[in-house]
């Protein structure tokens, strides 16, 4: 698997799990799903970045993001 594959699912994965998070607590509900999921993409993040010889930086990331989303549609 691509490391810019696993970044971008790390980061989506992410994303997603944020909004989780809010809603459970403001329902006064334990986060525990939401909260695995934000470990797994902080996971499948740091896996990215020591998979890839180069590593990422900041301006990296949009990029890859555009690369997988270029891969997709192709």
């Amino acid at each position: 698997m691509n490391s810019d594959v696993i970044l971008v699912s790390g980061l989506v994965l992410g994303v997603f799990a944020v909004p989780a998070i809010i809603s459970a607590l403001s329902d006064r509900r334990p986060p525990r799903t939401a909260a695995v999921a934000l470990l797994v993409a902080g996971c499948l993040v740091i896996w990215a970045i020591q998979t890839n010889p180069a590593g990422y930086s900041l301006r990296d990331v949009p990029y890859a993001v555009v690369r997988v989303v270029g891969k997709v549609i192709n």
